[in-house]
Protein backbone atom coordinates (compact mmCIF):
# COMPACT_ATOMS: atom_id res chain seq x y z
CA UNK A 1 0.00 0.00 0.00
CA UNK A 2 2.58 2.53 1.44
CA UNK A 3 4.83 1.66 -2.73
CA UNK A 4 1.59 2.37 -4.12
CA UNK A 5 1.05 5.46 -2.56
CA UNK A 6 4.36 6.28 -3.00
CA UNK A 7 4.29 5.51 -6.83
CA UNK A 8 1.22 7.88 -7.00
CA UNK A 9 2.94 10.69 -5.58
CA UNK A 10 6.32 10.27 -7.62
CA UNK A 11 3.56 10.70 -10.83
CA UNK A 12 1.98 13.26 -9.43
CA UNK A 13 5.11 15.15 -9.04
CA UNK A 14 6.88 14.14 -12.27
CA UNK A 15 3.32 14.74 -14.24
CA UNK A 16 3.38 18.44 -12.83
CA UNK A 17 7.36 18.93 -13.51
CA UNK A 18 6.38 18.30 -16.78
CA UNK A 19 3.16 20.49 -16.90
CA UNK A 20 5.58 23.35 -15.10
CA UNK A 21 8.10 22.85 -17.71
CA UNK A 22 5.78 22.81 -20.69
CA UNK A 23 3.84 26.47 -19.15
CA UNK A 24 7.61 28.08 -18.30
CA UNK A 25 9.06 27.83 -21.78
CA UNK A 26 5.67 29.19 -23.01
CA UNK A 27 5.57 32.40 -20.56
CA UNK A 28 9.24 32.69 -21.76
CA UNK A 29 7.92 32.88 -25.31
CA UNK A 30 5.05 35.36 -23.85
CA UNK A 31 7.37 37.21 -22.13
CA UNK A 32 9.74 37.28 -24.87
CA UNK A 33 7.15 38.61 -27.39
CA UNK A 34 5.72 40.98 -25.08
CA UNK A 35 9.03 42.18 -24.74
CA UNK A 36 9.92 42.82 -28.42
CA UNK A 37 6.37 44.43 -28.86
CA UNK A 38 7.00 46.44 -26.32
CA UNK A 39 10.86 47.40 -27.66
CA UNK A 40 9.28 48.07 -31.35
CA UNK A 41 6.60 49.96 -30.00
CA UNK A 42 8.60 52.31 -28.32
CA UNK A 43 10.73 52.74 -31.29
CA UNK A 44 8.22 53.23 -32.73
CA UNK A 45 6.66 55.54 -30.53
CA UNK A 46 9.81 57.40 -30.31
CA UNK A 47 10.31 57.65 -34.45
CA UNK A 48 6.97 58.77 -34.77
CA UNK A 49 7.23 61.91 -31.86
CA UNK A 50 10.76 63.11 -33.92
CA UNK A 51 8.87 62.57 -37.24
CA UNK A 52 6.21 64.64 -35.59
CA UNK A 53 8.43 67.14 -33.84
CA UNK A 54 10.44 67.75 -37.31
CA UNK A 55 7.00 68.63 -39.34
CA UNK A 56 5.85 71.11 -36.68
CA UNK A 57 9.43 72.33 -36.95
CA UNK A 58 8.97 72.73 -40.43
CA UNK A 59 5.76 74.03 -40.41
CA UNK A 60 6.64 76.81 -37.66
CA UNK A 61 9.53 77.90 -39.61
CA UNK A 62 7.51 77.82 -43.05
CA UNK A 63 4.84 80.17 -40.97
CA UNK A 64 7.26 82.44 -39.53
CA UNK A 65 9.06 82.76 -42.88
CA UNK A 66 5.41 83.49 -44.30
CA UNK A 67 4.22 85.85 -41.72
CA UNK A 68 4.31 89.46 -42.67
CA UNK A 69 3.53 90.49 -38.57
CA UNK A 70 6.80 88.83 -36.88
CA UNK A 71 6.89 87.94 -33.12
CA UNK A 72 7.70 90.74 -30.99
CA UNK A 73 11.47 91.43 -30.36
CA UNK A 74 13.53 93.22 -27.90
CA UNK A 75 13.50 97.14 -28.65
CA UNK A 76 16.51 98.32 -27.38
CA UNK A 77 17.91 95.04 -29.37
CA UNK A 78 16.62 95.84 -32.19
CA UNK A 79 17.78 99.76 -32.06
CA UNK A 80 21.39 98.70 -31.62
CA UNK A 81 21.14 96.14 -34.23
CA UNK A 82 19.19 98.19 -37.21
CA UNK A 83 21.22 101.58 -35.81
CA UNK A 84 24.83 101.13 -35.44
CA UNK A 85 27.73 103.42 -35.92
CA UNK A 86 28.16 107.02 -34.83
CA UNK A 87 26.54 108.98 -37.83
CA UNK A 88 23.85 111.23 -36.67
CA UNK A 89 20.91 109.82 -37.49
CA UNK A 90 22.13 106.20 -36.07
CA UNK A 91 22.46 108.40 -32.88
CA UNK A 92 18.98 110.21 -32.93
CA UNK A 93 17.39 106.74 -33.82
CA UNK A 94 18.84 105.11 -30.43
CA UNK A 95 17.93 107.95 -28.79
CA UNK A 96 14.24 108.08 -29.76
CA UNK A 97 14.24 103.99 -29.39
CA UNK A 98 15.91 104.57 -25.43
CA UNK A 99 12.98 107.21 -24.68
CA UNK A 100 10.61 105.11 -25.85
CA UNK A 101 11.75 102.45 -23.22
CA UNK A 102 12.14 104.50 -20.75
CA UNK A 103 9.76 107.08 -21.08
CA UNK A 104 6.79 105.28 -22.65
CA UNK A 105 6.80 101.68 -21.34
CA UNK A 106 7.44 99.89 -24.88
CA UNK A 107 9.60 97.06 -24.16
CA UNK A 108 9.16 95.30 -27.32
CA UNK A 109 8.41 95.56 -30.82
CA UNK A 110 6.85 93.28 -33.86
CA UNK A 111 8.39 94.12 -37.10
CA UNK A 112 5.59 94.37 -40.04
CA UNK A 113 6.75 93.75 -44.06
CA UNK A 114 7.77 96.40 -45.73
CA UNK A 115 5.48 96.80 -48.18
CA UNK A 116 2.73 99.82 -49.22
CA UNK A 117 0.24 98.08 -47.21
CA UNK A 118 2.26 98.79 -44.19
CA UNK A 119 0.09 100.70 -42.28
CA UNK A 120 -3.01 98.72 -42.77
CA UNK A 121 -1.63 95.54 -42.17
CA UNK A 122 -0.02 96.85 -38.72
CA UNK A 123 -3.60 98.65 -37.63
CA UNK A 124 -5.64 95.94 -38.78
CA UNK A 125 -3.59 93.36 -37.19
CA UNK A 126 -3.62 95.15 -33.72
CA UNK A 127 -7.58 95.72 -34.31
CA UNK A 128 -8.12 91.52 -34.92
CA UNK A 129 -5.69 90.55 -31.92
CA UNK A 130 -7.17 92.80 -29.67
CA UNK A 131 -10.40 91.24 -30.48
CA UNK A 132 -12.05 94.72 -31.35
CA UNK A 133 -15.30 94.45 -32.62
CA UNK A 134 -16.95 95.92 -35.65
CA UNK A 135 -17.41 99.38 -35.11
CA UNK A 136 -20.62 100.85 -34.08
CA UNK A 137 -21.75 102.42 -37.71
CA UNK A 138 -20.86 98.60 -39.88
CA UNK A 139 -23.05 96.57 -37.07
CA UNK A 140 -25.88 99.25 -38.44
CA UNK A 141 -25.01 98.50 -42.28
CA UNK A 142 -23.99 95.34 -44.24
CA UNK A 143 -21.00 96.04 -45.64
CA UNK A 144 -21.53 93.69 -48.26
CA UNK A 145 -23.93 95.60 -49.88
CA UNK A 146 -21.39 98.54 -50.40
CA UNK A 147 -20.36 98.08 -54.12
CA UNK A 148 -23.58 97.30 -55.12
CA UNK A 149 -24.96 100.66 -53.39
CA UNK A 150 -21.88 102.36 -54.82
CA UNK A 151 -22.34 101.18 -58.70
CA UNK A 152 -26.18 101.06 -58.27
CA UNK A 153 -27.67 103.48 -56.12
CA UNK A 154 -25.07 106.20 -56.55
CA UNK A 155 -24.43 105.79 -60.17
CA UNK A 156 -20.22 105.72 -59.60
CA UNK A 157 -19.71 103.46 -62.85
CA UNK A 158 -16.05 104.57 -62.95
CA UNK A 159 -15.15 102.69 -60.07
CA UNK A 160 -14.40 100.19 -62.59
CA UNK A 161 -11.46 101.46 -62.80
CA UNK A 162 -10.52 100.67 -59.26
CA UNK A 163 -7.15 99.30 -58.93
CA UNK A 164 -6.14 96.04 -56.13
CA UNK A 165 -2.76 97.29 -55.43
CA UNK A 166 0.43 95.41 -56.96
CA UNK A 167 -2.87 93.83 -58.88
CA UNK A 168 -3.51 97.06 -61.09
CA UNK A 169 -6.63 95.60 -62.32
CA UNK A 170 -9.40 97.53 -63.36
CA UNK A 171 -12.70 96.39 -65.65
CA UNK A 172 -16.41 95.67 -65.56
CA UNK A 173 -14.77 92.67 -62.69
CA UNK A 174 -14.09 95.25 -60.02
CA UNK A 175 -17.21 94.89 -58.78
CA UNK A 176 -17.17 91.21 -58.23
CA UNK A 177 -13.79 91.26 -56.95
CA UNK A 178 -14.97 94.31 -54.47
CA UNK A 179 -17.48 92.12 -53.16
CA UNK A 180 -15.36 89.15 -52.15
CA UNK A 181 -12.83 91.23 -50.63
CA UNK A 182 -15.74 92.85 -48.14
CA UNK A 183 -16.72 89.32 -47.77
CA UNK A 184 -13.01 88.15 -46.77
CA UNK A 185 -12.95 91.49 -44.13
CA UNK A 186 -16.11 90.56 -42.54
CA UNK A 187 -15.83 86.44 -42.26
CA UNK A 188 -12.67 87.11 -40.33
CA UNK A 189 -13.05 90.36 -38.57
CA UNK A 190 -16.19 88.42 -37.15
CA UNK A 191 -14.49 85.40 -36.31
CA UNK A 192 -11.77 86.83 -34.69
CA UNK A 193 -13.43 89.06 -32.59
CA UNK A 194 -16.01 86.19 -31.39
CA UNK A 195 -13.25 84.15 -30.39
CA UNK A 196 -12.26 85.16 -26.56
CA UNK A 197 -9.04 83.68 -25.93
CA UNK A 198 -5.98 85.53 -26.74
CA UNK A 199 -4.15 82.02 -27.49
CA UNK A 200 -7.18 81.69 -29.95
CA UNK A 201 -6.94 84.85 -31.61
CA UNK A 202 -3.20 84.80 -32.21
CA UNK A 203 -3.33 81.59 -34.11
CA UNK A 204 -6.35 82.94 -36.13
CA UNK A 205 -4.46 86.47 -36.90
CA UNK A 206 -0.85 84.18 -37.49
CA UNK A 207 -3.04 82.07 -40.27
CA UNK A 208 -4.65 85.44 -41.79
CA UNK A 209 -1.17 87.13 -41.58
CA UNK A 210 0.62 84.77 -43.34
CA UNK A 211 -1.82 84.11 -46.24
CA UNK A 212 -0.95 87.30 -48.84
CA UNK A 213 -3.65 86.32 -50.87
CA UNK A 214 -5.82 86.35 -48.08
CA UNK A 215 -4.30 89.23 -46.79
CA UNK A 216 -4.93 91.64 -49.51
CA UNK A 217 -8.71 90.89 -49.62
CA UNK A 218 -8.71 92.51 -46.84
CA UNK A 219 -6.50 95.65 -47.00
CA UNK A 220 -8.57 96.34 -50.38
CA UNK A 221 -12.05 95.81 -48.54
CA UNK A 222 -10.63 98.76 -45.76
CA UNK A 223 -9.32 100.77 -49.07
CA UNK A 224 -13.09 100.66 -50.45
CA UNK A 225 -14.55 101.58 -47.42
CA UNK A 226 -12.25 104.38 -47.32
CA UNK A 227 -13.71 105.18 -50.80
CA UNK A 228 -17.23 104.74 -49.98
CA UNK A 229 -17.41 107.30 -46.90
CA UNK A 230 -15.49 109.94 -48.65
CA UNK A 231 -18.37 109.55 -51.49
CA UNK A 232 -21.04 110.03 -48.93
CA UNK A 233 -19.26 113.10 -47.50
CA UNK A 234 -18.93 114.70 -51.11
CA UNK A 235 -22.65 113.85 -51.65
CA UNK A 236 -23.60 115.30 -48.42
CA UNK A 237 -21.57 118.57 -48.56
CA UNK A 238 -22.92 119.27 -52.44
CA UNK A 239 -26.58 118.35 -51.15
CA UNK A 240 -26.02 120.29 -47.59
CA UNK A 241 -27.74 117.77 -45.27
CA UNK A 242 -25.67 117.51 -42.53
CA UNK A 243 -22.37 118.79 -41.54
CA UNK A 244 -19.01 116.01 -42.74
CA UNK A 245 -15.95 115.38 -40.52
CA UNK A 246 -13.75 118.31 -40.55
CA UNK A 247 -11.48 115.63 -42.25
CA UNK A 248 -13.43 115.78 -45.11
CA UNK A 249 -12.53 119.26 -45.66
CA UNK A 250 -8.97 118.83 -45.60
CA UNK A 251 -9.01 115.99 -47.42
CA UNK A 252 -11.16 117.30 -50.62
CA UNK A 253 -8.87 121.08 -49.83
CA UNK A 254 -6.32 118.74 -51.73
CA UNK A 255 -6.12 119.48 -55.62
CA UNK A 256 -5.17 115.96 -55.91
CA UNK A 257 -8.61 114.62 -54.13
CA UNK A 258 -10.88 117.33 -54.97
CA UNK A 259 -13.84 114.95 -55.52
CA UNK A 260 -14.13 111.22 -55.10
CA UNK A 261 -12.82 109.93 -58.60
CA UNK A 262 -9.57 111.89 -57.82
CA UNK A 263 -9.38 110.77 -54.64
CA UNK A 264 -9.21 107.43 -55.99
CA UNK A 265 -6.98 107.69 -58.90
CA UNK A 266 -4.59 110.00 -57.46
CA UNK A 267 -4.05 108.27 -53.83
CA UNK A 268 -6.38 104.77 -53.30
CA UNK A 269 -5.25 103.23 -56.51
CA UNK A 270 -1.87 103.79 -55.46
CA UNK A 271 -2.06 102.21 -52.51
CA UNK A 272 -0.22 98.84 -51.80
CA UNK A 273 1.23 99.48 -55.06
CA UNK A 274 3.55 102.55 -55.34
CA UNK A 275 2.44 104.69 -52.34
CA UNK A 276 1.60 104.44 -48.36
CA UNK A 277 -0.90 106.14 -46.55
CA UNK A 278 -0.83 109.66 -46.00
CA UNK A 279 -1.57 111.78 -43.17
CA UNK A 280 -4.85 112.52 -44.22
CA UNK A 281 -5.63 108.96 -45.04
CA UNK A 282 -4.18 108.26 -41.41
CA UNK A 283 -7.24 110.56 -40.05
CA UNK A 284 -9.38 108.65 -42.30
CA UNK A 285 -8.43 105.30 -41.39
CA UNK A 286 -8.80 105.65 -37.36
CA UNK A 287 -12.32 107.72 -37.85
CA UNK A 288 -14.12 104.66 -40.20
CA UNK A 289 -12.36 101.69 -37.59
CA UNK A 290 -13.35 103.82 -35.10
CA UNK A 291 -9.97 103.34 -33.28
CA UNK A 292 -7.63 105.98 -32.17
CA UNK A 293 -4.06 105.45 -33.89
CA UNK A 294 -1.01 106.68 -31.92
CA UNK A 295 1.99 106.93 -33.39
CA UNK A 296 5.23 107.41 -32.54
CA UNK A 297 7.59 109.28 -35.33
CA UNK A 298 11.23 108.48 -34.30
CA UNK A 299 12.27 110.67 -37.37
CA UNK A 300 10.76 113.83 -35.37
CA UNK A 301 11.98 112.36 -31.85
CA UNK A 302 12.97 116.36 -30.04
CA UNK A 303 9.88 117.77 -31.43
CA UNK A 304 5.58 118.24 -31.31
CA UNK A 305 5.42 116.13 -34.04
CA UNK A 306 7.22 112.76 -32.09
CA UNK A 307 3.66 111.62 -30.72
CA UNK A 308 0.88 111.83 -32.65
CA UNK A 309 -3.01 110.65 -32.72
CA UNK A 310 -5.20 110.16 -35.89
CA UNK A 311 -7.76 111.25 -35.35
CA UNK A 312 -6.84 114.13 -32.94
CA UNK A 313 -10.71 114.13 -32.16
CA UNK A 314 -11.77 110.83 -31.14
CA UNK A 315 -14.35 109.46 -28.38
CA UNK A 316 -13.24 107.93 -25.18
CA UNK A 317 -15.13 104.46 -25.54
CA UNK A 318 -12.59 103.91 -28.71
CA UNK A 319 -9.63 101.67 -28.95
CA UNK A 320 -6.49 102.54 -28.95
CA UNK A 321 -3.71 101.09 -31.22
CA UNK A 322 -0.60 101.93 -31.63
CA UNK A 323 2.73 102.44 -34.38
CA UNK A 324 5.90 102.83 -34.73
CA UNK A 325 7.82 104.44 -37.56
CA UNK A 326 11.35 105.86 -38.50
CA UNK A 327 10.00 107.30 -42.01
CA UNK A 328 6.37 108.55 -41.64
CA UNK A 329 6.23 105.05 -44.95
CA UNK A 330 7.01 101.73 -43.03
CA UNK A 331 5.68 100.94 -39.31
CA UNK A 332 6.56 98.10 -37.03
CA UNK A 333 3.70 97.59 -33.84
CA UNK A 334 5.31 98.59 -30.11
CA UNK A 335 4.23 96.77 -27.19
CA UNK A 336 4.31 97.71 -23.79
CA UNK A 337 4.74 96.64 -20.71
CA UNK A 338 4.80 98.20 -17.27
Amino acid sequence: GRHEVWSWKTASKESLCLMWQKVKVQLMLSMSFLTAVLWYCRRLYSFLAQLLKRWSNYLQSKLIRNLSVLPEVDLLGYSAREWKGETKQAKQMREAYEELFRSCHIKYLRQVKRDNYSVVRAVLFQIFSQGIPFPSWMKERDILKLPEKLLYSQGCNWIQQYSFGPERYTGPNAFGKLRKCMEALKTNWAEISATRDHEGRGNLCNTVFSDESKEYKLYEAIKFIMLYEVVEAYEQIKSREEPVHNLFSLLFARDSSSDPLSFMMNHLNSIGDSICLDQVELFLLGYLLQVKIRVYRLHRFNTEEFQVSYPNEYRREWNEVSLLTEDDRYYHIPLFRT
